[in-house]
């Protein structure tokens, strides 16, 4: 199904063109039009099916089309870790471009600034308000925060909250919402811990249930545990004696990839950077080139992953690991097609172990760790359960005046920035893979 084909209102279709969205995923053709007919959903989704976008679109449409209260939060939305709700904030601020609405991220593990960002969001009503239950509970004891305006209540990845150990602070949240309110719940797996919340708050659901395609066989998947440091030194390595043909390299954020295409240039490599910065015209320079190999590294963000049609691609590379299963499975896709077989191989460095391990369960499979040259120095265990531990002891805590310096703008300035954005031509597209 086309995003064209749904009922989303207009502000929502241009920022899904601007963001080069065409067709929806299966539980986004599922999900949408039950949530945009405000009935509770409970969703069986692995991560990686495009299941943010599947409730985040139709909680924006309804904002839109429905009279709402300013100044007070109308939805909050539920995810497990920082790292997932910094995630759902970058999609939301994509699929906001061309609306008014205005939202907070509030999570644990950075400075007093962002506590007083997050602060300010919360009492002043920031529209959709995405946090992790702990930090937003530690926000909810200090100050006396209006959620009587909140129509939507959202659990991203329920079952890994339950996990962590979040059932009683869900249930402290729940019971200060308005009972007259929309309730969504996604999770990878139902096991009766689930079922038994859902019971609690969710009033006569509907049932979804999603299953994700997994890559083929013909790809041989490999990867290498190292430090960040050590991934451009892979990449000269593994180019040192066999020149590279027809290889993708992909990675999260058009900085770094404009970055890495330069580094290889200097390196002696024909390589070429693909980002949302890029006209339609550049777009379709580079890959002319690229087609016809007077290119042969293509360094591009996610938007690449999606839609493009070259059949003979020797080698795809994740310079970084992707947020989710489906971005893995889209940018590895990208060879092995038409029958012929294909590698990818994905640097994991210790930040990014969690995440990878995810897509490792997703996949069912371990994938081959290839060893990293010894003359590149130590390497990092690959212990993604110690990583789990270590991030959940650290995702709640407010940090008061340590850690780096905030990234996030305040609710106003947000809402001052996206209006001076609107008068321009293009927006900086694809905010759901950080390209």
């Amino acid at each position: 199904m086309l995003f064209t084909e749904l009922p989303l209102c207009d502000a929502l279709q241009d920022g899904l063109q601007a963001m080069n969205f065409k067709e929806t995923t299966p539980v986004q053709e599922q999900a949408i039009p039950v949530i945009l007919r405000k009935k509770d959903v409970i969703a069986c989704a692995q991560t990686g099916t495009g299941k943010t976008a599947a409730f985040l679109l139709p909680l924006l449409n309804n904002l839109q089309t429905e009279p709402h209260e300013h100044h007070k939060v109308n939805a909050i939305i539920m995810a497990p870790t920082r790292e997932l709700a910094q995630q759902i904030d970058q999609q939301m601020e994509g699929f906001s471009y061309f609306t008014p609405f205005s939202s907070v991220a509030v999570y644990g593990g950075n400075d007093g600034d962002a506590w007083e960002v997050q602060k300010k969001g919360l009492l002043s009503g920031a529209d959709v308000v995405i946090a992790t239950p702990g930090r937003l509970l530690s926000h909810i004891n200090l100050y006396n925060i209006d959620f009587s305006g909140v129509k939507y209540f959202i659990l991203d990845e329920a079952d890994r909250m339950l996990d962590m150990g979040f059932f009683d602070d869900i249930m402290k949240i729940e019971k200060l919402l308005p009972k007259d309110r929309q309730t969504i719940m996604f999770s990878a797996t139902m096991p009766p811990k689930i079922q038994q919340l859902a019971k609690t708050i969710l009033h006569y659901p509907e049932e979804i249930t999603i299953a994700v395609a997994r890559p083929p066989e013909t790809i041989l998947q490999t990867a290498y545990i190292c430090y960040e440091s050590q991934k451009i030194e892979i990449v000269k390595q593994l180019f040192s004696d066999k020149k590279p043909n027809k290889v993708i390299l992909f990675s999260g954020k058009k900085q770094k990839v404009k970055e890495i295409a330069k580094t290889l240039r200097k390196m002696g490599l024909s390589a070429d950077a693909m980002h949302s910065d890029l006209e339609q015209t550049e777009r379709n320079s580079v890959m002319h080139e690229f087609r016809n190999e007077r290119v042969d590294i293509l360094v591009a963000t996610d938007i690449v992953s999606r839609g493009i049609d070259i059949d003979d691609i020797s080698l795809i590379i994740n310079f970084d690991v992707p947020y989710d299963a489906e971005d893995y499975v889209h940018r590895i896709g990208r060879t092995a097609r038409a029958g012929d077989s294909g590698m990818a191989i994905t640097f994991v460095s210790p930040d990014e172990q969690l995440r990878f391990s995810r897509i490792e369960k997703f996949l069912q499979k371990n994938i081959y760790k290839i060893p990293v040259p010894p003359e590149l120095g130590d390497v990092p265990e690959y212990n993604p359960e110690k990583r789990r531990k270590e991030g959940r002891k650290h995702s709640d805590k407010p940090q008061r005046g340590i850690g780096k310096k905030r990234t996030q703008e305040s609710t106003e300035k947000k809402a001052q920035k996206k209006t001076s954005k609107k008068t321009q031509s293009r927006p900086d597209k694809n905010n759901q893979t950080g390209s």
